[in-house]
């Protein structure tokens, strides 16, 4: 395993990080986990010298459930079984408490993160983990707006004092990932958590140079597109039912997507092995990510994507290249385009 440093948390971590979204199921979005096979994904990241773990206070939450967190959970039933808590770096997500995504301007940020919403999620994800300490929160969403309501700040500094939580990052809204340059200007962050990818490589223009400068940590998510860019996708893919990506993929995207991975394919033969080897490799040719973590609940995507880590950087040619092959729009369900016109996504 190589590793990298988290920005100026001074933390070493594992150049591939493990992201947990699908791990254990989430209705509405992702279904159709083995929890067996998810549960060994997480000793065969670790086995392999994985270090970084992201899971988040809402993965697999039901509203039905309401108390419990079945991502955080068998999270918190490996560090117990597996004794390597303290090897390990473990961060978690305070969801908006009106459950909306994306954070919109106007909407004040005492609707999505008051004081006790803040405190309530940070002590149900340490009971979830089942230990004393996050070692890097952070805010689901967000908006620099927030800047001018300051009430969250003395609950960030509130939790870091105590020891409950190491450091605060944000998972800036979707595809805005310069929506939050103001916030990082008070210094209380450690990380951003962006979506980066070879399709959307807008955080090259703002983020990355500020974050470089900053010495702030980079998580880059969405690394291979909800699947996109994993290039086994065909047009007579179907998804099952309850998987988000029957929308996200719906109409003509995915005959779409499929024709421009195709080309990608040719594009990197002579230097990668695979979609996902080019996608994990671009990533990280960017000194200034930290980790990158994309979603792995079987152990044979652990495998592959670790095995990257093996290989030399893209050379040149392939990496300018790449930049031919920016696809910039937006597919989440909760995506309004006529706020575009507003200035509210940064696409």
């Amino acid at each position: 395993m190589k590793y990298r440093t988290l920005g100026k948390t001074g933390l070493k971590i594992s150049k591939v990080g493990m992201g947990t979204w699908q791990l254990a199921n989430d209705p509405g979005c992702w279904v159709g986990a083995d929890l067996e096979e998810s549960y060994k994904s997480l000793f065969r990241f670790v086995e392999l010298g994985g270090n970084f773990i992201d899971t988040a206070w809402i993965y697999g939450w039901d509203d039905k459930n309401p108390n419990i967190h079945p991502s955080e959970e068998m999270i918190g039933k490996f560090l117990k079984e597996g004794g390597k808590r303290n090897d390990l770096i473990i961060a978690s997500k305070v969801p908006p408490k009106n459950m909306k995504w994306p954070a919109w301007k106007g909407i004040p940020v005492s609707d999505m993160f008051p004081n006790d919403w803040i405190e309530k999620c940070v002590e149900d994800s340490l009971r979830s983990l089942g230990t004393d300490h996050i070692d890097l929160m952070q805010f689901h969403v967000w908006q620099d707006d927030f800047m001018s309501q300051d009430d969250w700040m003395s609950v960030v500094e509130k939790t870091v004092k105590s020891g409950k939580v190491r450091f605060w990052g944000i998972s800036v809204n979707d595809y805005q990932p310069s929506n939050c340059l103001k916030t990082l200007d008070t210094g209380l962050f450690s990380t951003i958590q962006f979506i980066f990818n070879v399709f959307h490589q807008k955080p090259e223009d703002k983020l990355l140079p500020y974050a470089k400068e900053k010495n702030i940590g980079l998580i880059a998510r969405v690394p291979l597109d909800e699947g996109g860019l994993t290039g086994k996708l065909t047009e007579k893919t179907s998804f099952t039912e309850g998987d988000f990506r029957q929308k996200y993929f719906s109409g003509d995207r995915l005959a779409e997507l499929v024709k421009r991975t195709n080309v990608l394919k040719g594009v990197s033969s002579t230097e990668t092995t695979s979609l996902v080897d080019l996608s994990l490799r671009w990533i990280l040719s960017h000194e200034e990510i930290s980790t990158v973590i994309p979603g792995m609940r079987k152990t044979a995507y652990v495998n592959e994507n670790l095995s990257i880590l093996e290989k030399t950087q893209l050379s040149g040619n392939l990496l300018n290249e790449l930049k031919k092959h920016v696809w910039e729009r937006n597919f989440y369900p909760n995506h309004d385009p006529s706020m575009e016109a507003m200035g509210y996504v940064e696409i």
